[in-house]
């Protein structure tokens, strides 16, 4: 077995099924032998968009997502969405070709020291420098991806490792063989003989171990009972239950039946929306900041007390029970009065079984589902405002009506993908992806084509503000290419609205914010997609209609829905 055919072997036995790249010589081995071993190659046009794609694998399906990329550029085209992933707690693996060891330093083609790069922005990187050390690394390096606090995870392969020993040694022997060698060029011939015979040493029969089963991190006994004691005995509790809470999706329904049977008012955050479907009477989505305020004990599962909760603020008169893998988290900005560094998902469970409090907490339930009523109010009497083409409400609404129960939506951009979260409810577990806490612009198309794979029978919607759909709307052909029919929905309002806003009003310019009413659906049409323009409300309902039925025949959709401007999200800037 070649080094290529290693990876793909260890690839195949960790349950990886997509490997997404962008094509380059470095790591061609890679992705010819990933093919035969069954395993679908996915390239895009952008190289950060293959790690976004593997980061919402990751996410869908608890299998740590996989993107091979080529030397220099190849690397460092991927920098955001590793930082991403990682702030974001995903397990991923990015494969990084590298040039011969033989030539590392000496000014090869794309020779950059990817290591030094890199390994600020990941949990463990490693560079084997034997073709025998190849399959160890990537076996260590989906275990490190996976243990503990998730995360990404870099194994750099350089060339000479990836092709055949014969076809490595021909090579060098074209460079080498000369005749009438001088006395210097004898000694370089036999130095690099001598390196070759090292670099394949002892790597004719390689092994490879089976995946290891690791238990998930639980608490221990004395401090669920703590926290049980708190919850059964407070008046107006709450949870806040975040990404972290979502590490185990294929055991989603048992999240799902403890919260129920806790009976307690829940936020639902990150990876977590939709986690209990669309309108079940325990989530809570509106006047977070009001209810948390008000209550008297807090069950924060997976969030960090960052600036979504004010740095601590939102829960400084209540009584905290902190639950979260990460030491860092559990004590960011406000300790918890009880702290659990356990596994969400596990502590929920077993939680359950001593926390239920469903029909103790009439008079609390009442009073959030009256501010809730009240918001939605509001948000209907904005809705009804007109603006110059469409509401931006309006078109978070035709989203809303059009959504299937199994839906994914994909939220990528400012202004836009904001106010669709006031609105649109996801359906389901798993039904919401989003950068998370980095605020990442750009992620939409990676993490649509990563959803349309795993769930090719479901309805992908991709909520694009127009500022971030310049980040990868190439992307639409690869859409196409790949038979991944992603409806994309772009709220196109002509600028950087969430910036906008703020600026303008506090610095009195809208320098750089300002965009075009760009022919969003004209690019789709030329990738190979369909687009439809929609500029008055009317023709909402139709255009909706349309790009589902061609979605579901195979065809990728974009829909330029050009909005106006609304005061539904004025002075919402976070710093």
């Amino acid at each position: 077995m070649n080094g290529g055919e290693r990876v793909a072997e260890v690839l195949r036995r960790h349950g990886v099924q997509f490997l997404f790249t962008l094509v380059g010589g470095h790591i061609s081995p890679i992705l010819v032998s990933a093919k035969k071993a069954g395993i679908r190659v996915i390239d895009v046009r952008h190289e950060v968009n293959a790690v976004f794609a593997a980061d919402a694998v990751a996410r869908m399906t608890g299998v740590p997502g996989v993107a091979a990329v080529t030397a220099g550029p190849g690397v460092t085209n991927t920098i955001t969405a590793i930082k991403n992933a990682q702030m974001a707690q995903v397990p991923l693996v990015l494969l990084g070709g590298a040039t011969a060891t033989i030539l590392r330093g000496r000014g090869s083609l794309q020779d950059i020291d990817q290591m030094s790069l890199i390994q600020p922005h990941v949990k463990w990187a490693a560079r084997p420098d034997r073709l025998r050390d190849v399959v160890p690394a990537l076996e260590k390096a989906f275990e490190i991806a996976q243990e503990g606090v998730p995360g990404p995870v870099f194994v750099e392969i350089a060339v000479d490792l990836l092709y055949d020993e014969k076809t490595v040694r021909e090579w060098t022997a074209a460079k080498t063989d000369k005749p009438n060698k001088t006395a210097m060029e004898k000694v370089q011939s036999a130095y690099i003989k001598a390196h070759l015979t090292s670099t394949f040493a002892l790597s004719d029969s390689p092994k490879f171990v089976d995946p290891p089963q690791a238990a998930p991190r639980a608490p221990a006994g004395s401090a669920l009972k703590k926290a049980a004691s708190l919850l059964n005995g407070a008046k107006r509790p709450l949870m806040v239950l975040g990404s972290q809470a979502m590490l185990r999706p294929q055991r989603v329904a048992e999240l799902v039946a403890a919260v129920e049977r806790m009976g307690v008012p829940v936020y639902l955050s990150g990876m977590a929306r939709g986690l209990l479907g669309a309108d079940h009477p325990l989530q809570k989505r509106h006047q977070r900041r009001k209810a948390l305020k008000e209550a008297d004990v807090v069950l924060l599962a997976g969030v960090p007390a960052d600036f979504r909760l004010d740095y601590g603020s939102h829960i400084n008169r209540c009584k905290v029970i902190g639950v979260n893998l990460s030491e860092e988290d559990l004590v960011k900005n406000r300790k918890p009065e009880l702290g659990l560094l356990a596994d969400p998902h596990t502590t929920l469970v077993a939680l359950a079984a001593l926390v239920q409090r469903g029909g103790q907490l009439g008079e609390w339930v009442a009073a959030l589902d009256k501010r809730e009523a009240e918001r939605e109010a509001e948000i209907d009497k904005m809705a009804e405002d007109r603006t110059r083409y469409c509401n931006p409400l309006e078109v978070c609404r035709a989203v809303e009506a059009h959504l299937a129960p199994r839906s994914v939506m994909v939220g990528d951009g400012g202004d836009f993908v904001a106010t669709a979260s006031y609105i649109v409810k996801p359906r389901g577990p798993l039904g919401w992806l989003d950068p998370g806490v980095f605020g990442t612009l750009g992620v939409g198309a990676g993490f649509a084509l990563g959803a349309k794979l795993v769930r090719p029978d479901a309805d992908i919607w991709l909520l694009w503000g127009d500022g971030a759909a310049g980040f990868s709307l190439i992307e639409l052909d690869t859409f196409a290419r790949h038979g991944a029919a992603v409806i994309a929905v772009v709220g196109n309002d002509a600028g950087w609205t969430q910036i906008e806003r703020d600026q303008v009003v506090i610095l009195g310019d809208d320098v750089a914010c300002r965009l075009t009413h760009m022919d969003y659906h004209v690019v789709a049409e030329a990738c190979g997609g369909e687009g439809l323009l929609v500029s008055a409300p009317d023709a909402l309902p139709e255009a909706f209609d349309r790009a589902l039925e061609r979605s579901r025949a195979g065809k990728p959709v974009l829909i330029n829905a050009l909005i106006g401007k609304s005061d539904f999200r004025k002075g919402s800037i976070s710093m």
